[in-house]
């Protein structure tokens, strides 16, 4: 009888381990070894699975739950990633660092990190994973962690904000909640953090769910890489198992015993091991041959006749040709264009070569290679641009992936209305060339900044912020402006600065030009003027007499007019008002020095502070009976006086410069008896 009866079997090419969780077992290993005796431990559990936890357990790797568990050796960071925080106190702790963090993870982490301070981050993922806690670390902002497009649309309204999304996490979900979170934040920039890895498994396990009539999803019910998988699966194969173990396919009669035609499908998590899930292939080999001699009489009599050695063997061989065979179906069919990923599995001076899972590696010369320091173990996306060079050799190039992917990224951020960021390349005609993601953009001159640059190569090798305003699709070309991005933020900041400004409020600024009338104070965006009258309490010519341009000083806002674009602020007023204190600072008896400001019949001013004057009366001038004050002082004289009487009310000071002048010739007098009689004696001097 034909083997029709058998189920239908297919394995999903990249079911099992993913590059990074390999990488990290491959350095949790390595580490114990190196370091044979001394203690090696993960920093939290390495793998979401049980079995291997195991096998590295007897490796020499033990799992820590966190750092207080690790006193000394080598501490593992998971694919997961730590936020800086911790790296930092396993360096205070004196541990070495075996970083296994996944390259996709620790570039999310790089370009969180890169944000501007203050931005704040949406993660969109599992606010309790800890590769989502280990990200909010890098962040120099508020984070904010969604799972569903619910809780995004439940979000504040917010002017800006950078999303990220926990590489785990399927692409259809991130792209449904980056599209509520347009809704909320006014801009919004997107990192495409999803792992290539688990989009291309996503797709693969979508497509296999639809085909088979039962789902096998091969890993622990711990990993939520495995859980999205299995969930995925259930959308188009209600038959969907999650097998932990082989004992498990034990379970349910339709495996046990399967009808003809059956159709089943098989993918594993990303951390699920190879020799886990090939052992459950294995295993369903197994009960195709029990299918097979329970459906055919003949069968059953020939296999009862076989001795028990030649059983053996030719059980273990059917299921080893069965076993390859699915393997061999699972090869990948290539075609010049298509982009596929592959391991590197050799390193040249001049090429690498990689395994993308054809009959034959492919090979990529250096000057298609965008990645730098690329090594063996290492996933990369690649191109197929010859599948026979001519020598056997498939011919790849990872530029062409790269270059297509930034395009598709820029022609993103035109659309969505986002910047972007480059550096000044070469002058040319007109403008500047510019690097953008490693396509050649455009800066007019007029685009520049919004004045007139004179020097154009000074921005050739700076970084800057630019904005998509043109695009030509066919010949891959875009036009920047990097003066449309100053403007906007200034128009941003502006909008900000007077949302946050009320009248009466007191707040500190930063004095940027001084007038002839006043003095313009910058108040977080925006210039407001202090005019000369509200500079001091007292009398103000010119505002560099109390301010100067940088200075930061404290003002009140005394009023608002945001349609004609006008803040009037107060300086004086974040001051008490001299009369108010004059009592408390200029007690009677108190001697001070004042300016001369005016000069009358009775009197002189003098100025004790400004706001603040004092009338020293023509009888308290001097020590004599003067007849004109004049006689005495002068405008603009520094002079010492004495303070008689304050009052408040009447906002008068009565001062004496005679009573400081009897002080001192007391003092001098006591210091040398009779000379002080004689100088100021108004009798002649008696002769004998």
């Amino acid at each position: 009888m034909s083997r029709c009866i058998l189920p239908s079997l297919k394995v999903g090419r990249h079911a099992g381990f993913c590059a990074g969780v390999q990488r990290a077992v491959r350095i949790a290993t390595e580490a114990a070894a190196a370091n044979p005796g001394k203690p090696c431990a993960a920093l939290g559990e390495l793998i979401h699975n049980p079995q291997v936890l195991e096998r590295l357990a007897q490796e020499g790797v033990r799992t820590a739950r966190g750092l207080d568990d690790i006193t000394e050796g080598t501490v593992i960071i998971r694919s997961h990633g730590v936020g800086k925080k911790v790296l930092d106190e396993c360096l205070a702790k004196g541990l070495a660092i075996a970083d296994a963090t996944c390259p996709h993870v620790k570039r999310m982490h790089r370009m969180v990190a890169e944000a501007e301070a203050g931005m704040p981050v949406i993660i969109v993922g599992q606010a309790d994973h800890p590769e989502v806690r280990g990200t909010a670390g890098w962040a120099r902002g508020p984070v904010k962690v969604v799972g569903s497009v619910e809780e995004a649309r439940a979000l504040p309204e917010i002017d800006q904000a950078l999303a990220a999304a926990q590489t785990t996490i399927s692409d259809k979900l991130y792209r449904a909640v980056i599209g509520a979170l347009r809704e909320r934040v006014g801009r919004l920039k997107v990192l495409e953090t999803v792992c290539p890895a688990t989009a291309r498994r996503q797709d693969e396990a979508k497509e296999l769910a639809q085909w088979a009539d039962i789902m096998l999803v091969v890993g622990s019910g711990m990993s939520s890489n495995t859980r999205e998988l299995a969930r995925t699966c259930r959308e188009y194969c209600p038959d969907t198992r999650l097998v932990e173990t082989v004992g498990d396919l034990e379970l349910g009669n339709s495996l046990a015993r399967p009808r003809p035609g059956l159709k089943v499908g098989v993918t594993a998590g990303a951390s699920t091991p190879d020799w886990l899930y090939k052992e459950v292939i294995n295993r369903m080999n197994d009960i195709d041959n029990a299918a097979l001699a329970n459906a055919d009489p003949q069968a059953q009599e020939t296999v009862a006749q076989v001795s028990p050695q030649k059983d053996a063997a030719a059980a273990d061989a059917d299921a080893n040709a069965s076993f390859l065979a699915d393997i061999e179906a699972t090869l990948v069919k290539i075609r010049p264009g298509q982009t596929v990923t592959g391991t590197v599995v050799q390193v040249a001076d001049d090429e690498i070569c990689v395994n993308i899972g054809y009959k034959s590696d492919g090979v990529v010369r250096r000057g298609d290679l965008v990645s730098e320091n690329v090594k063996v173990g290492d996933e990369i996306d690649v191109e197929v641009v010859k599948v026979n060079d001519g020598e056997g050799n498939v011919l790849l190039s990872q530029r062409n992936v790269v270059s297509r992917k930034n395009w598709e990224i820029l022609i993103n951020a035109y659309e969505a209305n986002e910047y972007v960021e480059g550096v000044g390349k070469e002058v040319v005609k007109g403008g500047l060339v510019a690097n953008v993601m490693n396509v050649r953009a455009f800066v007019p001159a007029s685009h520049l900044s919004p004045r007139y640059v004179e020097k154009i190569g000074d921005y050739v090798g700076k970084p800057m912020k630019l904005k998509i305003i043109d695009v030509d699709r066919g010949k891959k070309r875009i036009v920047c402006s990097r003066k449309a991005v100053i403007v906007e933020e200034a128009a941003a900041r502006k909008k900000e600065a007077w949302g946050k400004l009320e009248e009466g409020m007191v707040l500190t600024g930063t004095v940027r030009r001084l007038t002839d009338f006043g003095a313009f104070v910058d108040v977080g965006g925006v210039d407001g003027l202090v005019h000369v009258t509200d500079l001091a309490w007292g009398r103000v010519r010119h505002a560099s007499e109390i301010v100067q341009p940088g200075q930061e000083i404290a003002v009140k806002v005394l009023s608002l007019d945001e349609e004609r674009d006008r803040i009037q602020l107060g300086h004086k007023q974040t001051q008490p008002k001299p009369w108010e204190v004059a009592e408390e600072k200029y007690p009677a008896g108190l001697v001070v020095e004042g300016k001369v400001v005016r000069v009358v019949p009775f009197g002189a001013f003098v100025e004790l502070e400004p706001g603040l004057d004092g009338l020293v009366h023509i009888s308290q001038c001097a020590l004599s009976r003067i007849a004109k004050v004049e006689e005495v002082v002068e405008v603009g004289q520094m002079v010492r006086v004495k303070v008689l009487n304050v009052d408040p009310v009447a906002r008068r000071i009565s001062l004496s410069i005679r009573a400081v002048l009897e002080d001192e010739a007391f003092i001098y007098s006591n210091e040398i008896p009779g000379e002080f009689d004689a100088a100021y004696s108004d009798e002649p001097d008696l002769v004998e």
